[in-house]
């Protein structure tokens, strides 16, 4: 028998354990065995009818708010499945992130500012101009534990009252008087998301089709850009296991989220009926992953939680 013949018989032939340490398709053995969407789940849509849905964050009690960036609206999707508003006349507000329990620090796109909104509906101006020029339009951001907001400032659509000479990523210092580019290479910056420990920051370069990690520096700079990923994405999230959930920008009739593992190695895909453009977990249990997605929010249960 010729030795081709032969080597090719004893591969087919092999157990699987000769190969447990290879990947197959972007997975490990180990990986594809843990799934990380809970067994039997499917996406699940909870409300409609909206315009452009994007900003999703959960407060304690597992309560997620998200806006709906034509409609001008701050909406709540509760723990008990009610629809609520939070805030009318948002400024175009996109990306949320919670500063501590009382108060919501809101990406005011329209308004081109930054600003914190107490549940009580006070309202401070963290941000809205850098050295005297207007911001462009705040997309998204992450607050690190000390407490500085990271955020992404692109233009999409009409570009003919930009001051600005690029589109950035800006740091604002935990006492608020300092704000800083620490990114000023990247195409349209989107997504933001930082490591639990403060360590690491993800950006995505949504019209680059790219996902970048950077080291968190003691004074709030970025060092070490590396890529992560492809799929620059809208919006992104990290569940307990340090995998990192993308909104992919691939287009009908393959809309999904994308899950990658730490090292960048990709898990899993959720697809999704609509376009996603941004993801968070939570839910009482805090293992809902609820998915923005154009004119609807859908959710889907998930086997872990979220950070």
């Amino acid at each position: 028998m010729p030795i081709l013949l032969v080597a090719i018989l004893l591969f087919l032939l092999a157990p699987d354990s000769l190969f447990a340490d290879s990947p197959r398709d972007g997975y490990s053995e180990k990986e594809s065995r843990e799934k990380l969407v809970a067994s039997g789940a499917k996406v699940e849509r909870l409300a409609t009818g909206f315009g452009f849905l994007e900003g999703p964050i959960a407060n304690d009690a597992g309560d997620i708010y998200f806006t709906d960036i034509p409609n001008n609206v701050i909406h709540i999707w509760t723990s008990d499945h009610r629809l609520e508003t939070f805030r009318e006349d948002s400024g175009g507000a996109n990306g949320l992130a919670f500063l501590d329990p009382n108060t919501l620090v809101v990406c005011e796109g329209k308004n081109r500012r930054l600003t914190a909104i107490t549940l009580d509906g006070d309202v401070t101006v963290l941000a809205d101009e850098f050295e005297g020029k207007k911001l462009n339009s705040p997309n998204d951001l992450w607050i690190d534990p000390k407490g500085g907001i990271y955020f992404t400032d692109p233009r999409y659509g009409n570009r003919d009252d930009l001051e600005l000479d690029g589109e950035y990523v800006f740091y604002l210092s935990p006492n608020r008087e300092k704000l800083i580019i620490v990114v000023d290479d990247l195409i349209r910056p989107n997504g933001i998301l930082g490591s639990p420990d403060g360590k690491t920051l993800y950006v995505a370069d949504r019209s680059g089709n790219a996902n970048y990690a950077y080291v968190i520096n003691e004074d709030g700079t970025l060092s070490n850009k590396t890529f992560f990923s492809t799929e620059g994405s809208d919006g992104m999230t990290m569940d307990s296991e340090g995998n990192l959930y993308i909104t992919s920008p691939h287009q009908e009739p393959y809309f999904r989220v994308s899950i990658y593992s730490p090292s960048g190695i990709k898990l899993e895909e959720i697809i999704t009926p609509e376009k996603p453009g941004n993801v968070h977990f939570g839910g009482r249990d805090g293992k809902t992953l609820f998915i923005p997605a154009r004119t609807s929010l859908y959710a889907i249960k998930m086997r872990v939680q979220g950070i």
